[in-house]
C-alpha cells in the first residue's frame, strides 16, 4: 500500500508545482481543471502524511523499548500501543479513500427538475427540491449556480427549472439525486385537509468537454431549427434549437433550454454522451449477465427513488432502506446524512466487487 501513496503523494507535489506556473495560470480552462484534481487530493495526502508520522512514531517507540531505564520503557509501551491503534484506525480510513473514485464525480452538472404527476401540488413540489437544493449548494465551498430555464406553475413552483452547477465534486455528490421523487402531504390547494401524492423528477447531466466525449464527429448529425417560448411567446427569430443524432444507434437528444445556440449544443452533446453511454451499459450488463446491479445513480427516472412524507416528518430513501425523521431540516437544504449515506453505500458495493474479483 505504501508504494501506492506515495505515488498519489507525488502526484499530489507534481499538481501544486503545476498550480504555480505561469502558462498554466494564465489558461482558466487549464487551471480549473488541475486545481479540481488537486483539491481532490488534499484529503487523502492530509491522511497519507498523518499515516508516515505514526510510523515513524512507532519505529521511534521501538527502539525505545530497548532503554534499560524501566519508567521509559513504560512509556514507550503505552506509546507503542496507542500508535498501532491510530494506525490500524489510518489503514481503514486510507482504504476507503483508496477506493476508486469515478472519474465524473469531479464534472460540473446540468440539473433539471420537473414537475411530474400531481397537477399544481407537484409543480409546487418542484419549486420546493428546487430550493431544498439551492440551499444545499450555497453550502458548499466554492461552489456556484446559474439558472438555464425557467417555466413557472400556474399556482407557484416550476413546471419545469434546470441550472447549471460548478465547483469541486459536484457530480460526486449530486448524481445520487437522479430519480423520481414523491411528495405526501396536505397541498395548499386542498381545501379538505386530505393527504396527496405527487411526484417530481431530477436529473443531474455531468458536464463533458467536447475532448471528453468519445463519439466521432462523422457519427454525428446535428439539426438546428427554431424554438418558439411558452404560449408563442418569446419567439426565437433565430435556430437556436440544436439536436444530435448519433448515426450508428440513431439515438437522438436535443435542447431548446436557452436561447443560445452555443448553450443548447453543449446541453444536447451531453445529453446524447448521457443516452448513448447508458444503451451501451444495459447492452454490457446483458451480455455478461450481470448478478448485482448498483441501486445508487442509476438515474432511471422510472424509479421512485425518495418519498417526503410531511405528516410524519419522514424521508425515505427506497434504495438503501434509510429513513430519516428529520424531513423538515432536509427540505432546508440538510441533505448532508442523506448524500453521505448513499456515498457510504456506493463505496461499499465497489469494495464488494474489488473483493469478488480479487
Amino acid at each position: 500500500m505504501l508504494d501506492k501513496l506515495e505515488a498519489i503523494e507525488g502526484r499530489f507535489h507534481y499538481l501544486e508545482e503545476k498550480l504555480s506556473d505561469p502558462e498554466i495560470v494564465s489558461d482558466m480552462k487549464q487551471f480549473t481543471k488541475i486545481n479540481k484534481e488537486y483539491s481532490g487530493l488534499r484529503e487523502i495526502v492530509g491522511k497519507i502524511r498523518e499515516y508516515k508520522t505514526t510510523l515513524e512514531g512507532i519505529e521511534s517507540a521501538n527502539e525505545m523499548m530497548a532503554d534499560p531505564d524501566p519508567e521509559m520503557k513504560e512509556m514507550a509501551k503505552m506509546e507503542f500501543s496507542e500508535l498501532n491503534t491510530n494506525k490500524s484506525i489510518l489503514e481503514e480510513e486510507l482504504k476507503q479513500l483508496l477506493i476508486p473514485k469515478d472519474p465524473e464525480d469531479e464534472k460540473d452538472v446540468v440539473v433539471e427538475i420537473r414537475a411530474g404527476a400531481g397537477g399544481d401540488e407537484a409543480s409546487i413540489f418542484a419549486g420546493d427540491l428546487y430550493r431544498m437544493y439551492s440551499k444545499y449548494i450555497d453550502a458548499q465551498p466554492g461552489w456556484k449556480t446559474e439558472i438555464i430555464h425557467i417555466n413557472e406553475g400556474t399556482s407557484g413552483g416550476y413546471s419545469k427549472i434546470s441550472f447549471e452547477v460548478f465547483g469541486n465534486d459536484v457530480y460526486g455528490k449530486l448524481k445520487f439525486e437522479s430519480g423520481a421523487h414523491r411528495v405526501q402531504r396536505v397541498p395548499r390547494t386542498e381545501t379538505q385537509g386530505r393527504v396527496h401524492t405527487s411526484a417530481a423528477t431530477v436529473a443531474i447531466l455531468p458536464k463533458f468537454e467536447e475532448e471528453d466525449i468519445e463519439i466521432r464527429k462523422d457519427q454525428l448529425r446535428t439539426d438546428t431549427f427554431r424554438a418558439s417560448g411558452a404560449g408563442g411567446q418569446h419567439v426565437n427569430k433565430t435556430e437556436s434549437g440544436v439536436r444530435f443524432t448519433h448515426l450508428p444507434t440513431g439515438i437522438a437528444a436535443e435542447s431548446t433550454d436557452s436561447r443560445s445556440q452555443h448553450k443548447n449544443r453543449e446541453i444536447a452533446l451531453n445529453r446524447l454522451y448521457e443516452k448513448v453511454k447508458a444503451a451501451a451499459k444495459i447492452k454490457n450488463d446483458s451480455e455478461q449477465k450481470t448478478q448485482r446491479q448498483s441501486l445508487v445513480g442509476s438515474g432511471d427516472r422510472s424509479d421512485k427513488i425518495r418519498t417526503y412524507n410531511y405528516p410524519q416528518n419522514r424521508v425515505t430513501d427506497h434504495r438503501i432502506n434509510l429513513t430519516l425523521y428529520s424531513l423538515d431540516k432536509i427540505i432546508e437544504g440538510n441533505l448532508n446524512d442523506v448524500i453521505e449515506a448513499l456515498i457510504v453505500y456506493e463505496n461499499a458495493e465497489k469494495m464488494k466487487g474489488e473483493e469478488e474479483n480479487a
